[in-house]
Order: C-alpha cells, then structure tokens, then sequence
C-alpha cells in the first residue's frame, strides 16, 4: 500500500524457516546431495570456481559456485533411462544474488530447455522447481554461474522425477487501481517501441492474466468507487483478464497504519456496521457479475494485520473483527458463489505474526478460501523468509497462498514535487540497484520463489501503471497532491514499457 508505518509489537513475532517440501524420486540423480563431493558431476568452464564444501541444506555438505575473480561455471549430470513426459527437478539454492546469468535448467530433454533463474536469497534456502517434457529418455541437470568476483551461490538436495511439480504461475497480475484517475489526468502508456496502447491490452500482451482492484466507499475524488470499478473491470475482461477485487472498506487508503471507518459508517452501532460491510461488499460484486465481469476473487479487507474498521474491528477486538470479516465472506458468495475469499495481510515474511493472525481468524470460524501476503523485500524481509512463510501458511491452514502485493523502483530520479517512497535507502535494504535491469531482476526473482512454493496462485504487481501526472496525486481529497510511487511503475518517465514487464511472459 502506500504507507507503511510499523505494527505494534504483537504483531512482529519471529520467522518460522524449516519447512520441507516433499522431495520428488531422485530417479537416476547420482549423488544428488554433493555429499560425496562431486562423484557423479561434470564440470566446464572455470572448474576452480565448483567445489563443494560443509554447510549443507540436507546432510552436511553443499556444491558452491565462487571465486575471487569473475568466472563462468557449468555443474552438469546426465540423467538417462527416463520415461516419456513431464519431469520435475526441485532443489535447494541460495545466493548473494544480482549475478550476470545464473539459473539451473533441464537440457537436451525434449524440443526446449527449461530455465529457472536463481534469485537473490541471502543467507535462507529456497526451492527452486522446473518442469520439462522429456521425449528422447534422457535430461541433462545444469547448475550455471556467470558472475562476478566474490558472488556466490550454494546448490543441494536435488530430486529428479515423473511430474509437473513447476507448471508456472496461475496468477500474473498487476493492481492498475489508478489507471482511470492517471488517465483522466492525461496519461499515456506505450508499448516497448513507443507506440501509444491501451494500458490493459499492452499488460495482457505480456501475459498478465489478473487485474486487482481496490474498492474505496466514497472517495473524494470519485475514483475506485463501485461506478469506476465497474468501467475497469469492463475494460480489463475486453482484454481477456481475470479479477480480484480488494474491498478497503473506508473513503481512502487502508493499510496495516490506518484502518479508518467510511464517514458514512462512522456513526454506526456494531450490528448497522456489520450490515453496511455486508451491503457494500454484496452490492459491488452483484453488480460485476451483472455486468458480466464476476470478480474471480475478492478480499475481505487490505492488509488487515491490525484489523479493519477501527476500533470495533481491530487486532485487539478479535470477536468484533471476526464479526465483520464472517460479514463480508458471506457477502461475497451470496452475491458471487464462485469468487473466492481472500484474506490479506502485510509483512510477507512475517511468519509468526501470521501464524498468529490466523489462528485466531480459523478458531473463530471466520470463512475464507485464499491467504494473500504483501511482500517488498526492501518492508518485508528476503525472499527466503517470504517463501518459507507461504509454506507453512499453505501446509497449516490447507489454503492455498499468492502475492497480493509487490513492486521494485527502476530509478531514484523524481519525476514530480512529491517525493518518492522508494528511495536509496530502501534500494539498499532491498539489495537489487535502482535501474530497470535491478527492477526486472526483483520482479523475475520473486516470481521465481513463489513459483518454487508448492501450489501457489501467483503474484500482483502493484500499480505498475501509476505513473505521474499533475492532478492524478494519492490524496483523493487533495487534487495538489502528487505521485510517491511513479518510480516504481512498470512505465519509464515518457510513459514507455519498461523491461521489467516482459518478466510475466516467463511464468
């Protein structure tokens, strides 16, 4: 969201980071965890630079790509006697990150070879999955380093069989709330070369296949309210997208820092709130699907760490919130059967706070159908902790997870008098560089581990396309207020496509 102010202590609990997705058969892998060094393993390239060394993901020993000038390294086996059809290679790695090329692949398996890039991890294992059709009985495993002097990546616990176990991402998507504000304000979107496109056509080129929108009561401005969701959403299913509609319950922004009632609502008692959540949330989406644009999915509040419709549905007042949320849950699926409940929190790598959260959500029975997280690595922590937390939230509540929100700045230029959240500072914690290659590698990384989650939906973008106009500012009560955000679009200062959008066609 737009503002991230920090949570109350309760809700900053530690990481859980062992969960262990079932490994596949390794079908052939000779000495697949590297714990008889590299028995097995053919090397090319510069060969001091693949050793292996103690400090394993399993057992206790690990292969290592590292050297102390700038080097090209090739880890290979081949894999023979394989049957015809899909087969999945899953793995641990780890990585310093932001090397010139660095992926693991299934080659000379069938008509293509299948990539995945390795993503900058820190110190936390994550899974990586790839899945290739196998034609001629045979696949060749590669562990590929292109990199710098000093940068480093750890390989173990490889598997190796029958399966689709990385069949890529259900959900691509982008939260284009503001493009009608942007517009209306004189914005314009090209494609790569320049020419002028339709914002949700040229998203839809590059195979984002989910719009989100926001849902405001009654903004000042009169964007992101039920009239102007109804004309995005129109726009979006003429592009052949899918929806998920983001209910923030208040005139404005909604966030884990402010939870703050409609003016319309304010003087409610509890049971008149609890019916206006109801006839707000059942009123939209009646009215998508009769338009004939049903919301896919819908959540029931935006990043409600600390609850919703403050004080009587705040993270203090859990019988209250419980109320309100079984209120729009219900909402949802008389008025759509078929969208699914989404419950959305901030802090994607906070895994004990949302344990916490949603235990105490399930013992009170509030329904739901899919967990959501937001997730800026330069907020939330490594990709590591994000995809450790979406296995355990997906194994211990039998939900499945996506990526509601994420997004990476391409430069620290200011394109306007407001100044830009993401600046040097959180381009530093974040660990990828302010450039359009720095973007797109965040973009590619996180999608890559929550591709390597088992049974994960997929990742939203958010607001890609707010880029910054006079007039077209956050504030929906201020028309002087500008655009913290436009460095973080998918669209360069001219308005031009940027790299970073060519990611989703990968997944």
């Amino acid at each position: 969201m737009l503002r991230r102010p920090v949570l109350v202590s309760l809700l900053s609990l530690g990481l859980v980071l062992g969960f262990s997705a079932p490994a596949l058969a390794s079908s052939g892998i000779s000495n697949a965890g590297f714990e008889s060094g590299l028995a097995g393993w053919s090397e090319s390239g510069s060969r001091d630079a693949s050793f292996t060394e103690t400090g394993g993901f399993e057992g206790s020993t690990r292969l290592t790509h590292s050297a102390s000038s700038a080097y090209r390294v090739e880890t290979t086996q081949a894999v023979t006697g394989l049957a015809r059809g899909p087969h999945t290679l899953s793995l641990r790695v780890r990585s310093d990150g932001n090397q010139p090329d660095a992926y693991v692949s299934l080659r000379n398996c069938g008509p293509s070879e299948r990539r995945a890039s390795i993503p900058r991890t820190g110190d936390a294992w994550v899974r990586l999955a790839v899945t290739v059709t196998v034609t001629g009985g045979r696949c060749t495993i590669v562990l590929h380093s292109t990199a710098l002097a000093g940068q480093w990546t750890h390989f173990d616990a490889l598997s190796f069989g029958p399966g689709s176990g990385a069949s890529g991402l259900a959900i691509r998507g982008a939260d284009v709330s503001h493009v009608t504000k942007n517009e209306d304000h004189g914005a314009v979107y090209r494609d790569f070369s320049g020419p002028r496109r339709d914002p949700f056509r040229l998203l839809a080129a590059n195979d984002v296949n989910y719009i989100r929108l926001k849902v405001w009561v009654d903004p000042a401005d009169g964007y992101n309210n039920q009239a102007d969701t109804l004309a995005k959403a129109r726009r979006a299913h003429e592009a052949g997208q899918k929806l998920l509609i983001d209910f923030h319950y208040s005139d404005a922004w909604a966030d884990p820092g402010k939870q703050n009632k409609p003016a319309a609502w304010a003087a409610l008692p509890f049971d008149g709130l609890r019916q206006a959540v109801y006839d707000h949330t059942f009123s939209v989406l009646s009215a998508l699907r009769a338009q004939g644009t049903p919301a896919d999915l819908a959540q029931v509040g935006n990043e409600i760490n600390g609850g919703l419709l403050w004080p009587d549905g705040r993270w203090d007042n859990w019988d209250g919130l419980a109320a309100l949320l079984t209120a729009g849950s219900t909402a949802v699926k008389d008025a759509s059967p078929s969208t699914q409940v989404v419950l959305h929190l901030a802090e994607g790598g906070n895994n004990g706070g949302h344990r916490w959260w949603f235990d105490q959500a399930v013992s009170r029975g509030v329904p739901f159908d899919v967990i959501a997280v937001s997730h800026y690595v330069y907020w939330h922590g490594t990709l590591g902790a994000l995809q450790a937390n979406l296995n355990d939230l997906s194994a211990r509540y039998g939900k499945p997870v996506l990526v509601a929100e994420t997004a990476y700045g391409f430069t620290l230029a200011e394109h306007d008098h407001e100044t830009n959240i993401f600046n040097a500072s959180l381009a530093a914690t974040g660990g990828y560089p302010a450039t359009p290659q720095g973007q797109s590698d965040a973009l590619r990384d996180l999608l890559t581990v929550v591709d390597g989650v088992p049974g994960a939906l997929g990742v939203f973008y958010w607001e890609p396309t707010w880029t910054a106009v006079p007039g077209a500012g956050w504030d929906p009560a201020d028309p002087a207020s500008g655009d913290g955000w436009e460095n973080q679009a998918l669209f360069d200062y001219s308005g031009r496509a940027l790299p970073a959008l060519k990611v989703f066609t990968r997944f």
